[in-house]
């Protein structure tokens, strides 16, 4: 098993770049699946959760070339049977949209549930509900989730509660089905339109990707298409708030600003200093870190899956800082984890009071999640000392060669096995 070992205390300075978007990446790749010819997708990021995505379709009968490490070609036709290998759905949560575009392209499916970080109940109750509307019919048994449709046909679909995955799951239903689809009260992140923007690159017609109505006129069929997917809004956002938390100087390249802006936010009001250029964001730190209040909200709101590291950096922030979040269960698994940094953070309910202390020690820690392990990691490289982050495949699943990107900017940061551990005892 590989582990991080982190000798803290060092700024971060320099220039990084951003990966695409891990989210909007997973559910294009699955999006491939809808076309009737190969997709060249670009920006595509070398990650785990990329990977399964990858060998799910390949199993399933679909041709696959990797041009690079970043570009990867899909012809989706040789599929016939739209079935999904049940070990690889359950390592990976995006294995959801399989769902939406098997049904999509089938008129059936049969999805494992999916996997993924273990943040507490996340039901695909609204997924449903969208496919339900759209005339499919659905069972679950033995963990395997079947839908069958004698045909799609657009109608007016009402989420219950904003859901990410639902909405974009609901598009790929409607964007072949027969008629007009409106998704009200639709999730508004970044991938969702940029999913939306590939799929009208392929010949869909959506409109009001971005807004809370979206509507999709349904088309006899897509064609293939070369897409970049976007930068990565969280990636961007762990490395801002990295150079904040370590007092460094850093420019974050290849950007979308407008996407980080609840995140610029946050962190100017925290006492980091925050440029934006036309794809690029410049962050300072050059004094102490100032408490804050924050709540989780979906899109524009400040991002769930940026919490675990801004409350990281926020354990050395002077006084007292509020975090709700009510998005996951299970978010703040983490902070027993940072507690054995020195860390001083009460947890009730979905709230965390935090109160900062002048400095952190290094720690032995483990990876509850993707977006925990990230914060983990800029806790050793706040640290005095030596940190080792274990169960570093929960943050491989989002991230592309973190250990290098931090390298480059000054980290004293390495990838060891048990085995090196071993010797090293020796």
């Amino acid at each position: 098993m590989e582990k991080f070992v982190i000798k803290g205390g060092t700024p971060l300075h320099g220039e990084v770049l951003i990966s695409g978007a891990k989210n909007a990446a997973v559910a294009i790749v699955a999006a491939a699946i809808l076309a009737d010819g190969p997709c060249l997708l670009e920006n595509v990021p070398e990650i785990r959760d990329i990977n399964i995505c990858i060998k799910i379709l390949y199993e399933m009968g679909a041709s696959i070339k990797i041009i690079d490490k970043n570009t990867i070609r899909i012809d989706a036709r040789g599929i016939t049977d739209p079935v999904v290998p049940y070990e690889l759905a359950r390592a990976c949560r995006a294995s959801s949209y399989f769902l939406g575009t098997l049904l999509g392209r089938f008129n059936k499916a049969d999805v494992p549930m999916p996997g993924g970080c273990d943040l507490g109940d996340r039901p695909i109750d609204q997924h449903l509900k969208a496919f339900s509307t759209l005339g499919a019919r659905h069972n679950i048994d033995g963990g395997v989730v079947s839908l069958r449709a004698d045909k799609l046909i657009g109608s007016q679909i009402y989420f219950d509660i904003v859901t990410v995955g639902g909405t974009i799951n609901a598009i790929f239903a409607a964007v072949k089905a027969d008629g007009l689809t409106v998704i009200e009260n639709a999730a508004k992140e970044p991938q969702i339109v940029d999913v939306a923007n590939f799929l009208n690159s392929m010949g869909a017609d959506i409109m009001g990707a971005g807004t809370d109505v979206i509507k999709i006129r349904g088309v006899k069929h897509l064609h293939g298409a070369d897409y970049a997917v976007i930068p990565d809004p969280i990636e961007a956002g762990t490395y801002m708030v990295a150079a904040a938390a370590t007092k460094g100087d850093v420019m974050i390249k290849n950007v979308i600003p407008k996407h980080l802006e609840s995140i610029t936010d946050k962190l100017r009001k925290a006492g980091a200093f925050v440029e934006e250029f036309d794809e690029s964001i410049h962050v300072r730190c050059d004094g102490p870190l100032m408490k804050s209040s924050i709540k989780t909200l979906p899109h524009p709101g400040f991002p769930t899956d940026m919490q675990p590291q801004f409350s990281t950096m926020l354990t050395i922030a002077e006084g007292t800082s509020v975090v709700t979040d009510n998005i996951f269960d299970n978010r703040f698994r983490y902070v027993n984890e940072l507690r054995r940094f020195g860390a001083d953070i009460t947890v009730e309910g979905t709230t965390a009071v935090i109160q900062g202390v002048p400095e952190l020690s290094g720690a032995t820690v483990k990876a509850t999640d993707l977006r925990a392990g990230a914060a983990l990691v800029i806790a050793g490289l706040m640290a005095n000392g030596t940190t080792v982050v274990e169960d570093i495949y929960h943050i491989e699943r989002g991230y592309e060669n973190i250990d290098e990107k931090l390298r480059a900017l000054g980290a004293d940061i390495s990838r060891v096995t048990d085995y090196d551990n071993q010797r090293m005892a020796v």
